[in-house]
């Protein structure tokens, strides 16, 4: 300990021990002042002078000061007078007067250490709380921080993923490449035809007003039919962020059948759709969707590309599963999905396809999961699969 440390420690009970001298000697000549008028009144001086003493300078000096008192009412007060003889008939009242002083000098001294006791607990629980406090304060500032970073992941995690999906859905559109090249070119052959047909019936000496519309609006009509397939192209390429809308289901289907169907004729599959009519309508993003769809039409065609003794048929079919939920099943007569694989069917970067990037129905699931929805696969390893998935129609998402 330092030196100031100790010496100030000393001069504070030198100070309580003086205390108890001094009150001594206060109450001796307060005693002495008022013997004669009041008839030694030397017991409430004492005891005053032992209370005092115990309760500011502590046990100690409150000890000393029950010592002084009884040297000195034996010597000033207790006859014989300034003599140390006790006669036998005033032991019962000197043994009553130290007896008080010292339970004067017990209920003081303990009463003030219950109080320091009280005062330090109360000081410590204090400190406790403020610590604990600081503590909790750095918590959730800790906290903030890390949800605050865990958000700024999160929208990172989100940007990457919508990235990726739309990798997968132009790596998917380049797959559909002669599909697509066939999707447009009969439109625009039978414009031109009509076209062409429109020009001869106006060439005639008596034009014939009659073929000639009707020759213009089937040009009309294959122009809008090209241009409609355009768009779902740039739909599914452009860069967008995900919007939730009411979307129609079988619309969705429909229109992506149309964008697999020159894939599935090349590959000698027969696309079949049964959908269940007046469906309720989901909250989603059609675009996404419609990836998700066509994720497993060209898988259920890939599937098949190498089955021969059976027809190939892929079914997408649409129904309502309870009484909430729009279910969306594509089933392929392919080879199956093996117990083996099937464990690991939708894992990042796995795949079975030649060609395949492993991330298709990886992006699928969490597509459809981010709808509310569940996707998986049933399959018995040797007769094709079958791939569902399920959405909340848009009754239970307003609920």
């Amino acid at each position: 300990m330092p030196a100031t440390y100790i010496t100030t420690h000393k001069r504070r009970a030198l100070s309580r021990y003086g205390l108890a001298i001094a009150l001594s000697a206060i109450a001796l000549a307060l005693s002495l002042a008022l013997q004669v008028r009041f008839g030694n009144p030397f017991w409430f001086f004492f005891a005053i002078a032992v209370i005092v003493t115990t309760w500011i300078g502590g046990r100690g000096p409150g000890w000393v000061a029950v010592v002084l008192s009884t040297v000195v009412v034996l010597y000033f007060f207790i006859p014989p007078y300034r003599s140390w003889n006790v006669k036998l008939r005033d032991v019962p009242f000197f043994l009553t007067f130290i007896l008080c002083q010292v339970v004067a000098n017990w209920l003081i001294s303990w009463r003030r250490e219950t109080e320091d006791a009280l005062r330090r607990a109360r000081d410590e629980l204090e400190l406790r709380v403020e610590e604990r406090t600081l503590e909790l304060q750095q918590a959730n500032e800790a906290l903030v921080e890390r949800m605050a970073e865990q958000k700024r992941t999160e929208e990172a995690l989100q940007g990457t993923r919508a990235e990726l999906a739309r990798v997968a859905r132009i790596t998917t559109i380049g797959e559909l490449t002669a599909s697509i090249a066939h999707e447009v070119n009969q439109p625009l052959a039978a414009v031109v035809a009509n076209a062409d047909a429109c020009v001869a019936w106006l060439s005639h000496r008596d034009p014939n007003l009659a073929e000639a519309r009707a020759a213009a609006e089937r040009a009309t009509q294959g122009a809008t039919r090209a241009s409609e397939v355009i768009v779902r192209i740039r739909s599914l390429i452009n860069k967008a962020t995900p919007e939730k809308a009411r979307v129609e289901v079988n619309r969705v289907i429909e229109e992506t059948a149309a964008l697999a169907n020159g894939q599935a004729s090349r590959n000698d599959v027969a696309v079949v759709a049964e959908l269940a009519p007046d469906l309720p309508a989901v909250m989603g993003d059609s675009i996404q969707l419609q990836q998700v769809i066509l994720n497993l039409l060209m898988n259920g065609i890939e599937a098949m590309s190498g089955v021969t003794g059976r027809v190939r048929t892929l079914v997408v079919r649409s129904r309502m599963l309870g009484s909430n939920q729009v279910q969306v099943s594509v089933e392929d007569s392919g080879v199956g999905v093996s117990p083996e694989v099937m464990g690991r069917l939708f894992e990042p970067f796995f795949t079975t396809r030649a060609k395949g990037m492993g991330m298709g129905l990886s992006i699928s699931r969490s597509i459809i999961e981010a709808h509310g929805g569940k996707l998986w696969v049933e399959s018995d390893g040797s007769q094709g699969s079958t791939f569902h998935f399920t959405l909340p129609s848009e009754d239970r998402t307003a609920a």
